[in-house]
């Protein structure tokens, strides 16, 4: 029983590695939790952005390649001008912010994606207006839980 298990558990190995294309870049999203204000990156490998006291290099970012659009990963390094060594180093996922996130008291940051050039992404309808924050959530179906 012992032996099939391990059989089971050598060949399921290959069947989960999965091929990855590394992209020319990221992108990336920087939040500023005392203000609230957002800022989005776009760098490329090897290069370097400076927001406010960050300082942002994405070293490469990789992502499965059959699929562009799908979980990408890119190993970051992150400076704060108030500390010698850097806050951050390391892979992050896009999926997963939260697996290996910066830990910072004012700064977010987390992947959005790689920066694939001929990625074509699809076009997004706008949401219609009656379905804007001015419309009545009562006449919301979704929103009627039944009592009333």
């Amino acid at each position: 029983m012992i032996r099939a298990a391990l059989l089971l558990a050598v060949l399921a190995g290959p069947a989960l590695a999965q091929d990855v294309a590394e992209a020319s870049g990221a992108r990336l999203r920087l939040l500023d939790k005392l203000t609230g204000a957002v800022t989005d990156l776009t760098l490329a490998a090897g290069e370097s952005a400076t927001v406010a006291r960050l300082t942002v290099r994405v070293d490469e970012c990789r992502y499965p390649a059959d699929n562009a659009t799908a979980d990408a990963f890119a190993h970051l390094t992150i400076r704060d001008q108030a500390a010698d060594a850097p806050v951050f180093s390391g892979w992050m996922v896009a999926s997963s912010p939260a697996l290996s996130a910066l830990d910072h008291p004012r700064y977010d940051v987390w992947v959005l994606r790689c920066d694939v050039p001929d990625l074509v992404l699809p076009e997004v309808e706008p949401r219609p207006e009656s379905e804007g924050e001015d419309a009545d959530p009562a006449a919301d179906p979704a929103t009627d839980d039944g009592n009333g």
